[in-house]
């Protein structure tokens, strides 16, 4: 159901990661939407933290969305309390042929969405069926002694529990799914059930820590203020955990411990599924209006260690745990920071180049720079190769060969700026570039170089790049690298430069054509 929702919603995703602002309230809208439509908080926390990772949001934003997801994810508990379990194969049936053999994608991923929810329905079904036995099984009934009593001893050990299984199954929806199945089948009462669910919304922090394990300070910062927001959550709570089960007993007509003549009680899931929202809601509302200060205190408590700046911020998490839309949203960020490193070399290689007394470090900070590119193509490849794994639309898809053929294009410009400069200073050793030898290669790089800025706008934007110009472009500066090349064999042949310079000089007007020829590549595949 998942992934036919993300399938269906991925355009919204991106759209709405798109136009994130500082605007507090917004934030946690986009935290439910985007949880809804994933279907699990962990997933989409994970996703936030992957975000403030690639620098795409701050971490104000990011806690806002997180305030949200905490929230979306009770969706999943009120779509498991509709009672329609006996209906589930149905759903499965009807969703089987648009799911395997619709033609149109739309459909496909409706048909699959259905197939989904069908699945959780039966499975539901299931379980609490399997449960049934252990109503009467003595054993379970000892053990449960220390779980349904009401005070608050038992209150406690129930949430602690709830938090250790969901740390084990890492999936609040899924220990939320079980501990529904326990109590309609009558295997527990509902205060046990709501306490549990309290533990499961601790225990579901531990995907976000696990996930910043490796990213930057925000990143670190952003899972502890999950971490903290929900466990104070749960600490308020337990204080009037007797109003707070009471309350949700005063919203939902019908007693939750009700058993009817099947040993079953009717009315308990819906008393989970608001006792959910009305925890996840209220803890947000409250809050929410201190958000700044909450940011503020997260940063105290976890304070930069590492005062080095990130030349460069690498992707987070496995794309196992990624939804595709957002997966491409961060390679595209990683491949807009690629090319802006790409741009320094550029800015470095013409400095190097106008300096014949550089010293060792400006070849040495070139060379930093061509080892940066190769990393940054390594990951974006590695990370978009496995993404492509994944169910994807077709636009997704060639969205993911896009930007790994253009990070590969890129990666292939630095290391021909890095070939200009070691053959310059090998050019350098024979002669000098000085006089008209000067002059003609200034004049092609800058051509060059100007021709790579118009192309590569297109990385950073939304510019569509005009395909025919920019071939006629290329062709145009082929040309007169050509003849620069032709030109060069004529200084050779009559003795005007020696033959090492020659050579020298002829490699570094090939890896201008080089350049040339790969921002073509990249010209075509903006277009």
């Amino acid at each position: 159901m998942s992934e036919g929702l993300q399938a269906l919603g991925s355009k919204a995703i991106k759209k709405i990661i798109g136009r994130l602002t500082s605007n507090r309230v917004f934030a946690v809208l986009v935290g439910i939407v985007v949880t809804a439509i994933v279907q699990s908080s962990s997933v989409s926390t994970v996703m936030t933290l992957g975000f403030v990772n690639a620098g795409l949001m701050s971490l104000t934003q990011a806690i806002g969305i997180i305030f949200g997801a905490n929230i979306g994810t009770t969706i999943t508990g009120w779509i498991i309390s509709i009672k329609i379990g006996k209906y589930g194969l149905l759903l499965i049936a009807l969703a089987v042929y648009p799911a395997l053999y619709a033609k149109s994608p739309k459909w496909r991923n409706f048909g699959r969405c259905v197939m989904g929810i069908g699945m959780i329905f039966f499975g539901l079904e299931l379980m609490s069926g399997a449960f049934k036995p252990l109503r009467t099984y003595p054993g379970f009934i000892e053990a449960l002694h220390y779980f349904s009593g009401e005070g608050y001893k038992s209150i406690l050990l129930s949430v602690l529990m709830g938090c250790v299984l969901t740390m084990i199954v890492q999936s609040s929806s899924a220990m939320l799914g079980i501990t529904i199945a326990l109590a309609v089948s009558g295997v527990i009462q509902y205060h046990t059930a709501a306490a549990l669910v309290l533990g499961e919304n601790i225990g579901t922090t531990i995907t976000a820590m696990l996930a910043s394990v490796g990213g930057n300070i925000n990143t670190k910062r952003a899972a502890r203020a999950h971490a903290c927001f929900n466990i104070f959550g749960v600490f308020v709570v337990l204080l009037v955990f007797p109003y707070f089960v009471g309350f949700v007993e005063w919203v939902i007509p019908g007693a939750a411990d009700l058993v009817n003549a099947e040993g079953e009680r009717p009315n308990i899931a819906y008393h989970i599924a608001t006792g959910h929202s009305i925890f996840n809601i209220t803890a947000t509302l409250l809050f929410l209006p201190f958000l700044n200060k909450f940011t503020a205190l997260i940063v105290r408590i976890t304070p930069d260690t590492s005062p080095v700046i990130e030349e460069h911020l690498t992707i987070l998490g496995s794309p196992n745990n990624i939804v595709p839309a957002t997966a491409i949203v961060q390679a595209q960020e990683e491949l807009e920071k690629m090319k802006r490193v790409v741009d320094k070399m550029v800015s470095v290689t013409r400095t190097a180049l106008e300096n014949p007394n550089k010293d060792a470090a400006a070849t040495e900070e070139i060379h930093g720079y061509e080892e940066l590119t190769d990393t940054m193509q390594r990951e974006i490849t590695v990370f978009l190769v496995q993404v492509l794994e994944k169910r994807l639309t077709s636009e997704q898809a060639e969205e993911i060969r896009r930007i790994i053929r253009i990070a590969d294009e890129l990666e292939s410009i630095a290391d021909y700026l890095e070939k200009i400069i070691f053959n310059s200073d090998r050019f350098r050793e024979e002669s000098s570039l000085n006089g008209e030898l000067r002059d003609e290669y200034f004049g092609i790089f800058d051509d060059v170089i100007r021709y790579y800025h118009n192309v590569a706008e297109g990385i950073e934007g939304e510019l569509k790049i005009d395909g025919e110009s920019s071939a006629k472009k290329s062709g145009e500066v082929k040309n007169r690298i050509d003849a620069i090349r032709d030109r060069n064999v004529i200084r050779a042949s009559n003795g005007s430069v020696t033959p090492d310079s020659s050579l020298f000089y002829a490699e570094m007007v090939v890896s201008l054509r080089k350049v040339r020829a790969h921002v073509l590549n990249i010209s075509q595949a903006l277009g």
